[in-house]
């Protein structure tokens, strides 16, 4: 007679003590299972494997145990959810916890500013103020403050919404809203990141003389393509990055799942801002996580151009988010919201990435940051392969046993 909301139910109180709460349906005790805080491990029972084999995918803890209890083999890995912790011990996926990329990168370079000049005689300027992206529609900025976008040669380019934390907020309450994009089917995901590629393919001419426009780059007709690539490259991966079936010494099996993690907040580089943007979106995307971004600071109009790219693509509302302005201190307000489930930097220097580490301890939100450093992002060694879809993933045991 425990009821939901009693301490002895909401706390993690380990054994002996064991806290009794009725059901009428099986929705009915996933609601309750999943009424916590925590999520290391649960015990599903039943006479009826078809039903204990609906409702483990369904728990939210690291490890299921069908039928049985405390079962664990240095072949499958153990570790939990939420404020349970994440990471993984034993099994392949424990083992990426002590690995890193060989590779060298180098330390990223502030964007010098380039001097304003007045706008050209005789052109009137157009007001183009390049709006958020949220909930699949565009929205003004909630402080109604915009800051201008420089060019290379110095003119102005346009301007873009100046975002705080309602609009982080309103990001997350949107992202929060397209939960079922997990649940979706990988083919389904595949093929809308295919669409969003032709789509972007398609305008590659007025994508590249944007790109020139801002960075002055010369080559910016390859960013696009690269782009195109990386974008049909996570469409690629989004139903072939399968989980795995570990083999314990008992007559059974674990099933190691990979699921998304939730709401992944994403800071992009100066650095390529385009192919670097999309480099981060597609792989968390195609793994069925809705993400809230924050375009590069310096060059965010490649990143506000892809709306109309998303607008066509049939891009479920909600599942990409954008919020424009201060790196800083959009990326602190993201690391501080419990509703993020990771939060993945790549522009800033350490600093900011300590900070986000600091910050992030309120929730347990796993954090990706590079620590002042940049990355190549046309290598493909850099840019783009599995390391990124771990990164979009976390895995849960589920052990079946079978037999006697």
């Amino acid at each position: 007679d425990v009821a939901p909301a009693a301490t002895i139910a909401q706390e993690e109180i380990f054994g002996p003590v064991l806290a009794c709460m009725t059901f009428r349906t099986p929705q009915e005790a996933v609601t309750l299972a999943n009424n916590s805080r925590y999520g290391l491990a649960a015990s599903v029972w039943s006479e009826d494997i078809n039903v204990a084999l609906d409702i483990a995918p369904q728990l939210k803890c690291g490890v299921v145990w069908v039928n049985s209890t405390n079962m664990f083999d240095v072949a499958c890995g153990f570790g939990g959810y939420r404020e349970s912790g994440f990471g993984r011990e034993g099994g392949q996926e424990g083992l990426w916890s002590y690995l890193r990329p060989a590779r060298r990168l180098k330390s990223a370079k502030a964007v010098k500013a380039v001097a304003a000049k007045e706008q050209r005689e005789g052109v009137l300027p157009l007001d183009r103020t390049a709006k958020m992206y949220v909930g699949g529609k565009q929205a003004r900025p909630d402080g109604g403050y915009s800051r201008t976008i420089v060019g290379a040669d110095g003119y102005a380019l346009g301007e873009v919404g100046e975002g705080n934390r309602k609009d982080i907020r309103n990001a997350v309450e949107a992202a929060a809203k397209a939960a079922a994009w997990s649940k979706s089917a990988a083919h389904l995901r595949a093929q809308i990141l295919y669409y969003i590629a032709e789509n972007l393919e398609a305008r590659a001419g007025e994508f590249a003389a944007r790109l020139k426009a801002m960075t002055g780059g010369r080559d910016a007709k390859g960013e696009v393509a690269a782009a195109v690539a990386r974008l049909f490259s996570a469409a690629a991966w989004a139903d072939k990055f399968d989980s795995d079936v570990h083999t314990p010494p008992l007559r059974g099996v674990a099933l190691a799942m990979k699921e998304p993690l939730g709401t992944i907040g994403i800071v992009c580089p100066d650095e390529a801002p385009l192919l670097a943007l999309v480099s981060l979106v597609a792989p968390a995307v195609a793994m069925g996580n809705p993400v809230v971004v924050v375009p590069s600071e310096a060059y965010p109009l490649a990143a506000t151009d892809l709306y109309q790219v998303f607008d066509t693509s049939d891009v479920p509302a909600g599942v990409i988010n954008m919020v424009t302005g201060d790196r800083a201190g959009l990326t602190k307000v993201l690391a501080e919201h419990d509703n993020v489930a990771a939060l993945w930097l790549f522009g800033g220097d350490a600093g900011l990435s300590g900070d986000v580490e600091r910050l992030s301890v309120g929730n347990l939100k796993q954090t990706w940051v590079n620590n002042g450093t940049a990355r190549d992002w046309r290598d493909p060694a850099q840019g783009e392969g599995t390391e990124f879809l771990r990164r979009a993933t976390q895995v849960k045991n589920i052990w079946i046993p079978y037999g006697a």
